[in-house]
């Protein structure tokens, strides 16, 4: 049959409604996935207030608790101070980790900082937990934010050399890469130094680094590259005597912790 300028016409415009029809599908689709990304995951739990100040209060030695700053979740608002301290320690239980771009309900760790990481660490997960509660951002969404707010220097590094406690009996969080999602419970007591830019080669390990002596950890690094991101740190494992102590000290704290979320039992060997 041939084609008649006529037919021609009827045809490119049936093939630009259609161009059209599948761009509205699409933008269409894309939306309701984040829609139903956002209302199914954003919105987290909020912790009993007695159990999640003892449980941000575990990150830190005895001796520095009386006097930290403690500060609680509000998972319609973010963080807020529920005790002022004196000392410029913070403790806080993180739900959010930014790096790896996805929401989940079972993320919590218990983590202090001295008061270098709290002026220049602990902002980026106060605007996290902001982000995430106002449920206008996908998880990749306030990824891109904190990594281009790190690249523009809103975001720095310490300016000095300091000590983040994680020394809580149990936490909950991703324990490799950014490119692997498994979250696992770990009874791993430990202390991390700032140490931006630095990789496990300066520090002589291997390039994965191990787990019986001090690694270097920086997830953001994935993202940024190697030596861009200023959030690394040195981890060292609490002494064994030490960590058995901890684990005998807070049997009633982790028996809460498991009574609270069955999650939070550590799995074997961890």
């Amino acid at each position: 049959m041939a084609i008649t300028p006529l037919n021609m016409n009827a045809s490119i415009s049936t093939a630009k409604i259609c161009r059209k029809g599948l761009l509205v599908l699409i933008i269409l689709f894309t939306a309701i996935q984040s829609f139903a990304q956002k209302q199914g995951d954003w919105h987290l739990e909020k912790m009993p207030v007695s159990l999640e100040t003892d449980f941000a209060l575990s990150a830190l030695p005895p001796q520095l608790r009386p006097n930290a700053t403690v500060y609680l979740l509000d998972p319609a608002k973010g963080y807020y101070i529920a005790h002022k301290g004196s000392n410029g320690f913070i403790c806080f239980v993180t739900r959010t980790e930014w790096e790896w771009g996805e929401f989940r309900q079972d993320d919590a760790a218990a983590i202090a900082y001295d008061a270098e990481g709290a002026r220049t660490i602990f902002p980026v997960s106060m605007d996290v937990a902001a982000m995430r509660a106002t449920g206008k951002f996908t998880p990749l969404q306030i990824k891109n934010i904190v990594i281009d707010r790190i690249r523009k220097g809103v975001y720095k590094a310490p300016a000095r050399t300091g000590i983040s406690y994680m020394l809580a009996p149990v936490m909950r969080g991703y324990p490799g890469k950014p490119d692997h999602h498994d979250v696992l419970s770990m009874n791993m007591p430990h202390y991390m130094f700032y140490a931006p830019y630095i990789t496990n080669t300066d520090i002589g390990n291997i390039p994965d680094g191990q787990a019986d002596g001090p690694v270097v950890i920086n997830p953001g690094a994935m993202w940024l590259g190697a030596r861009k991101s200023p959030y690394g740190f040195i981890i060292l494992p609490a002494a064994a005597t030490l960590k058995a102590k901890i684990m005998s000290d807070n049997k009633a704290l982790l028996k809460r912790l498991i009574d609270y979320k069955p999650y939070f039992k550590a799995q074997a060997g961890m």
